[in-house]
Formats: C-alpha cells, structure tokens, sequence
C-alpha cells in the first residue's frame, strides 16, 4: 500500500501540467455562493463558466499562476484557508497554513514567474502586517516580510518585481472581526522591493480614516480604493492615483454625486486610460479618466465585483449577473444563480 502511494504521489508530480489555454482560457476568476455551498468558478469574458471547483467555506479574492492552469483561493478574512487548486481536476494540491498567531487576509500575488506566491497576512492579535512569501514547487512557506503597516488587504505585483501593499489601518479582533482603532488608525499604501525592503510609502494626514483597501495597476501609476470610517455626513473621496516618487491624487466625484459610493469603495479595476470602482452599499459603479476626472456613473445594486478587459470592464453582482462597462453603458453579459462575492480576478 505504501509503494502504491508513493508511486501514485510520484506520477502525480512528473504528470505534464495543463495551462489556462488547456482549460478553455478563462478571462476571469471569481467566488460565489449558490445555494448553501461555494465555489470557485473560471469564466469567459462573456461571463459563460468554464468550470466550478467547490470550495470549503466563503471565498473573497483568488491568485491566477501566470501560465498553470493553477490558482490560490482565499477565504474571506480572517482567512481560514488558501487552498492551492489546480483548474483542470478541482483537486486541491495544497492547503496553506500561516504560521500560528497569523492570519490570510484575503489577497495574494504570484511573482512574474510564478515560483512564488505572496500572501497578504496579519498577526492575529495586533493585527500587525506581514507579507508571506511561498516557494510554489510545493507551496513551502519561505519568510515573511513586514508589510510597513495594519491590517494589509489586497496586494499588486507590478511588472518590474515590486510589490504594492494597501495597509487599510484597521486593528481588528481576530476572531469578530470588530473595528478596535477607529479614532487612532492610520492607513498607507506601501511600494516593498521585490525582497521585502520597503521603498516608498505614502499616508493620507488629512484622512486617516479612510481605509486603503484594494489595488489596481495602470504602467506606473497605482490607483487606490478606500472605504471611509469617519463621520458618514462627510463626502470624501473613495479613489486615489499615487506614482511612486511623487504626492497621491484624490479623485473626487462631482459635487451632485458625492454621496454615491457611500464612503465605500469595494474593488477596482483599471486600463491603461480608465479607472473603475464598484460600491454595493451605494449600488453603482464610477469611471475616472487616468488625470482622476469622473466621466460616468453606473447604478446597480450589489455591484462589487470588477476587472479590465479588452472591450473596457466587466463588473458582477451579488444577484448572479454579469455586466460589461464602459463610459456609455451598463450592458448584462450573462446571469447566474451563483451569487458572486467581491472580487473578479483577471487572467493574463
């Protein structure tokens, strides 16, 4: 029995891997609940699903592997599990465990090559920043590196190796998840060397309580969403632009849409000449042009889920529909029973 187990581990390891172009190239990666169980679904850039993977509990955002057919599902935070799934099966190849006294937070990146994967964590009780850093040949835990603030949520990989890291600055319970420094948080967005040392940061002085929460990418310029802690009678912006080197932009909305959002941004996506956000408390969606002016305004409720595509954006909600954005339109691509969490991962 063990010489049949060790030989099946064995040609299990040395078994050609499929890549996402064997698994009918899926546009998207996204969480979903449908009836009492969840998945983890790919999907077509018209929001037709490849394939359904179940997952063990509530998923938020998923880690596309460059070229392997292969993605890291995470729970919704605190995280109680990543699970390493290869696309083509649905087997789960690893399960990932942070260290005890640690936590996933929700978010994670593999290198450009994908021979490591990066995890957005938290120490459970004070909630302090960590960066866990995977060899992918077997998902073997390598280091961690201090994030350079609190309770880091979604982290980016830019082309060149650096890694952006968006420190909400939010200390929470570890087991509620309850808010503990409102009045004293302070959160940033930090740009770390592709080995951990810190290179530029920037934080808001004038709005410490608005939480950097999630990340998107265009070239140089990293654009930032943030979900407002403060006094909900005040408008204040839920997008940022910062290159590095230089001050961070605040985008605001006109005047007559200030309210909107809600104070709560929750994803982002952006091409290299737009910059979308999704709000479901506010139900609806907001595009900027890459200077930060807001050129149109979508509504939908329970919209959060977002991310680029060749023809602009394509956005999910909460009910099981599918949408693609642009300037002009919210126009419904496919519907579903699944209802889909917060985040839509792009491929490629």
């Amino acid at each position: 029995m063990q010489r049949r187990t060790f030989l099946a581990t064995l040609a299990a390891s040395l078994a050609p891997r499929m890549t996402w172009a064997d698994v009918g190239a899926p546009a998207y990666l996204a969480a979903g609940k449908r009836g009492e169980n969840f998945f983890l679904h790919g999907l077509t850039s018209t929001g037709t699903s490849l394939f359904r993977i179940a997952l063990p509990g509530r998923g938020h955002a998923a880690a596309a592997h460059p070229r392997l057919a292969e993605a890291v599902a995470f729970a919704r935070r605190p995280g109680t599990f990543a699970l390493v799934i290869d696309c083509a099966t649905g087997e789960t190849r690893h399960r990932l465990t942070p260290p005890d006294g640690m936590q996933f937070n929700g978010h994670g990146a593999y290198s450009l090559d994908g021979s490591l994967m990066m995890t957005s964590e938290v120490v459970a009780e004070t909630s302090e920043g960590r960066i866990g850093l995977w060899d992918t040949a077997r998902y073997t835990r390598l280091a961690d590196w201090p994030s350079q603030g609190i309770g880091p949520h979604e982290i980016e990989r830019l082309s060149d190796g650096r890694l952006a890291v968006a420190n909400g600055g939010i200390k929470t319970d570890p087991v509620d998840r309850s808010k503990l420094n409102i009045p004293d948080m302070r959160p940033n967005l930090t740009l770390l060397s592709p080995d951990g040392t810190p290179l530029d940061q920037i934080e808001l002085p004038d709005l410490r309580q608005n939480s950097i929460r999630h990340l998107a990418l265009m070239g140089d310029t990293i654009a930032f969403a943030m979900q407002w802690e403060g006094d909900p009678s005040e408008a204040v912006p839920q997008l940022g632009l910062w290159t590095p080197g230089t001050a961070p932009i605040l985008c605001t909305p006109p005047e007559a849409q200030a309210f909107t959002m809600q104070g709560y941004a929750g994803s982002i996506a952006a091409t290299k000449d737009r910059i979308l956000i999704t709000s479901p408390k506010g139900g609806a969606l907001m595009l900027f042009d890459a200077k930060g002016t807001n050129v149109a305004t979508h509504h939908r409720p329970d919209l959060c889920g977002a991310a680029a595509s060749s023809a602009g954006f394509t956005v999910t909600d909460g009910q099981g529909a599918i949408w693609a954005a642009s300037d002009d339109s919210l126009t419904p691509l496919a519907s579903d029973q699944t209802q889909w969490d917060n985040h839509l991962v792009a491929l490629g």
